[in-house]
């Protein structure tokens, strides 16, 4: 319900600004440019959807060669110490630990394209556990927020934008990122295991959160002792050696089981067609409402208002231009690259508004995106506390980011 409030409230927010525009400052245009908006966006929405048709068959291919050799089977026994704590409703060793897994390792190193079929794949796999096929489950709502929150140990796409804007140091909002966005993760985390009521403080999550903590430590330190020229370059490759070990491992694995791996990845790639086609409706509705509110100058008087805020208090106001990039990163990936791409090109890729940005870009993710798709391929309507959860996460990750970037770039 939570969805559908928002989706209507866009629409409606929307009508009032653009008759107000219309009113009061004779703009003739404003509803011309909304329903072209909407075309667009609609467009937008059927390209996006057709472009995953294909890396959805990739990756659900691989899967399907992993859960058929067992590989998926024994991640999901190795990762059930931890995984059960924060899935108790999930049964210990099953398969949709592993795709939890993959889904979140490939979120980690900042592969978009090869995070969403795994994560898919998850939530089928979690709805096959659900006995209310409309009403999303405890650990929907975990793994969901774990997606939304946005883990992300090397933010590839965004250092190739700053590159391509003329940046002198493309990498240099690596540490920022890296620290705002574990920031949000765990406020997301936190936030989910309260109202869940999950007791973190057990041996294997306080192991576990150590371990990622000091795995978060030596990746910071490594790459700061790289030259700028080299971080870059590094990251970049790291994250697609690591990408294309995965296939390899999943491919010796059933060549090791002797498991006809060509025929096993044709029948998981054409789920990915179906899947595609599924979740068409859901980008759709929200592609076309985040548009509408764009559009018509809404977005720029939320803007606005939280720099008048922030002003009368007497605090520095630098960080707003960066804003507009913050609060679109909830709705919409591509439009929070557009509008990141958009800053730079108005205050330079080097300018402190222009990296702060970037820097609120990489704390999180798409949250209304990720809801929308995942609840959507399974037919998910009452999502429960998955916005509120996540957007709690999203929060935290932009004020991290605000924060990080005074003490980096200010």
């Amino acid at each position: 319900m939570v969805l559908n409030y928002i989706w209507v409230a866009f629409f409606v927010i929307a009508f009032i600004v653009a008759l107000g525009k219309l009113i009061f400052f004779g703009d003739t245009e404003i509803f011309t440019q909304i329903i072209n908006s909407t075309f667009d966006s609609s467009k937008t929405a059927f390209e996006v959807s057709l472009g995953l048709t294909g890396i959805l068959s990739l990756w659900l291919g691989i899967m399907k060669i992993g859960e058929n050799s067992g590989l998926i089977n024994a991640l999901s026994r190795w990762l059930s110490p931890v995984f059960c704590k924060l899935f108790p409703e999930i049964p210990k060793g099953h398969p949709v630990m592993g795709s939890i897994f993959m889904n979140i390792a490939a979120n980690m190193l900042g592969l978009d394209n090869a995070a969403t079929p795994m994560g898919l794949k998850a939530m089928k796999e979690l709805q096959e556990l659900n006995p209310k096929k409309d009403t999303a489950t405890n650990s929907m709502i975990m793994f969901l927020v774990l997606n939304t929150s946005g883990l992300m140990l090397i933010p590839i796409s965004i250092m190739v934008y700053r590159a391509q804007m003329g940046a002198v140091q493309p990498t240099d909002i690596f540490i920022p990122i890296l620290i705002s966005t574990f920031v949000s993760t765990l406020t997301g985390v936190l936030v989910v295991s309260f109202f869940q009521r999950i007791n973190l403080l057990n041996k294997a999550m306080l192991i576990f959160l150590g371990g990622l903590s000091c795995i978060f430590g030596i990746i910071i330190y490594f790459f700061v002792t790289l030259s700028r020229e080299n971080m870059g370059t590094y990251s970049t490759l790291v994250a697609n050696v690591i990408l294309f070990l995965v296939i390899i491992g999943f491919i010796t694995s059933g060549l090791r089981k002797k498991i006809n791996v060509y025929d096993a990845f044709v029948d998981g790639a054409k789920e990915g067609f179906t899947t595609a086609v599924r979740i068409i409706p859901y980008l759709v509705a929200f592609l076309v409402g985040i548009a509408v509110f764009r559009t018509s100058g809404a977005m720029d008087i939320i803007v606005n208002g939280i720099g008048s805020v922030v002003g009368f208090f007497g605090l520095d106001t630098s960080f707003v231009g960066a804003l507009p990039t913050a609060l679109m990163k909830s709705l919409s990936g591509s439009g929070a690259n557009g509008l990141m791409i958009d800053t730079m090109k108005q205050f330079g890729a080097d300018s402190f508004v222009g990296k702060t940005s970037c820097v609120v870009r990489g704390a999180s993710d798409t949250t209304f995106y990720i809801l929308a798709v995942y609840f959507g391929s399974v037919g998910i309507s009452k999502t429960r506390n998955a916005v509120t959860c996540g957007l709690i996460a999203d929060l935290a990750g932009i004020i991290a980011a605000i924060i990080m970037s005074y003490v980096f770039f200010y």
